[in-house]
Order: structure tokens, then sequence, then C-alpha cells
């Protein structure tokens, strides 16, 4: 039987295969809490390769290139919490809600997953239950603990994304992704504007919207926090050299905007 279509009883983590949650800074202070939805790009055991090359397993449809690194040092420099998930988006989408088609992916971009076809329900559901709810439950309880204490709480969600997709080339450096926060993504875009030397998207190159995404419509808005997507373009940010310079910007950048926010809630959105 092949790896990528066990019995959904029979796929589990073994002891040894890492967690999908990562956090940093779990008793911060700071407002910010970031996610990164595609952190990782793991495949657990029981799934093989699904199906593909080594080669595609390494692109921007297994993970958002580069964004790791980024979101690491911009949460250890403003000692804010990260909560991060370290498997692949080709096992299941942790930005995606759970019944959209693009939430285990058939075909991401222009390549077919021979592991993620045939799948039943039971298949589905199972691979929900190991990766997507663990993830999602802990940034649950983790906003739930703050807002118990009243502990200001600002969503920024870190992405990447590749500079051609299908073809066509993207321009922009950085964008901001929103979809009912009136507050936050401006002056993130005011901000970003400002430095001069940058193509910065409104919307761009994606928007969130309910149909899509998950953690922003979630976990920022149901919630009534002040939220915002950030996504920066991969060649940027593929060494640690760029990993660096982007970090110590939106560090730069964040810490600003954080002086001039007086209640991260409902009221603001």
């Amino acid at each position: 039987m092949p790896l990528d279509h066990l019995p959904p009883s029979e796929l589990r983590l073994a002891p040894d295969e890492i967690d999908p949650v990562l956090e940093l800074n779990t008793d911060s202070a700071s407002p910010f809490l970031f996610t990164s939805d595609h952190y990782g790009r793991i495949i657990p055991r029981m799934l093989g390769d699904l199906g593909l090359p080594a080669s595609e397993l390494t692109r921007h449809i297994a993970w958002d290139i580069g964004i790791a690194g980024v979101a690491e040092r911009v949460a250890m420099a403003m000692n804010a919490h990260l909560i991060a998930q370290r498997y692949s988006r080709l096992v299941i989408d942790c930005n995606r809600p759970p019944d959209a088609v693009s939430s285990i992916p058939l075909i991401s971009e222009a390549t077919t997953i021979p592991g993620n076809d045939g799948l039943t329900q039971d298949d589905r559901a199972r691979r929900r239950e190991l990766f997507f709810d663990p993830y999602h439950r802990r940034i649950d309880a983790v906003i739930d603990a703050r807002l118990k204490v009243g502990q200001p709480t600002v969503l920024v969600s870190l992405h990447s994304f590749t500079p051609v997709y299908a073809g066509i080339k993207r321009p922009w450096h950085i964008g901001t992704l929103y979809q009912h926060d009136r507050t936050l993504p401006p002056q993130l875009l005011q901000h970003l504007r400002a430095e001069g030397d940058l193509v910065v998207g409104d919307n761009e190159p994606y928007a969130v919207s309910d149909a899509t995404d998950y953690t922003i419509p979630v976990h920022g808005e149901k919630r009534g926090l002040m939220n915002t997507g950030i996504e920066i373009r991969q060649d940027l940010i593929t060494d640690e050299s760029g990993q660096i310079a982007w970090a110590e910007r939106l560090v730069r950048i964040l810490t600003e905007i954080a002086a001039t926010l007086v209640t991260p809630r409902a009221s603001h959105l």
C-alpha cells in the first residue's frame, strides 16, 4: 500500500517526529502576536514524499521560502510571541478553510501532487486533526489567555510570495494583506511607502477573504483584533543577509507603529 494512501487510522506522527507547532517567546508582553502559517516544509514520514521529487519540495509550493528566518528574527528582536507551523502546506494548508479545494491541493501552481489524489473525507479529516487543528488551537489558546488578562493583541501573519507565478512577474517587494481592519494596514502601508526604495502592494499580491484565508479572518477579525498580513517577495529573503535586513526593517517600522496604537480592539476595525 502506498504511503500516501494509508488508512486514516494509520496516519500518525512517530514519537521522534517533530511537533507541528513551533513557538518563541511564549511569555511575551509585546502587543504583537506573530503567526507563520507556511513556516516549514516537513512532510510526515508516513506520507513519504507525496509522490514528488525532492526539487519540488524546496519550491514555493511547499512553503514560504525565507519567511522562517525573518519571522524568528522579528520575534526575537521585539520579544514578541511567534506561533509557526512546521509542516508543509502540501500536507494541509494552515491558511485555508479546511473545506476549501486548496486546503489539500491536488495541483499547486502547475505541479500535480500525487499524494493528494483520491483522498477520502476521512483522509482529509485525519490530516486536519494532526496538523491544522493543533496549530490553530494553540493560536486560539494564546489569544484567549492574552484577552483574559487584558493584554493588548495585534495579530500579524507573516508570509512570503514567489517573484514569478504562472509566468507572471510580480513587481512588489512587500505587500500588506487585509479585509476589514482599517487601522493597522493603512499605517503599515504609509510607513512602508515612506521608505522610498520599495514597491509596496496594497492587498497585493493577494487580498484576504473568508473564502481563501483562515488565520486573519478567524483569529483576527472574528476576535476583534487589529490585524494584517505581510507578504515579502522571496528572492529578497532567500539568504541570511536578506532575512536580517528585512527583519530589521520590519522591527523598526512595527515599533514605530506600536507607539501610535492606543487599544487594538474591535472599535478600530
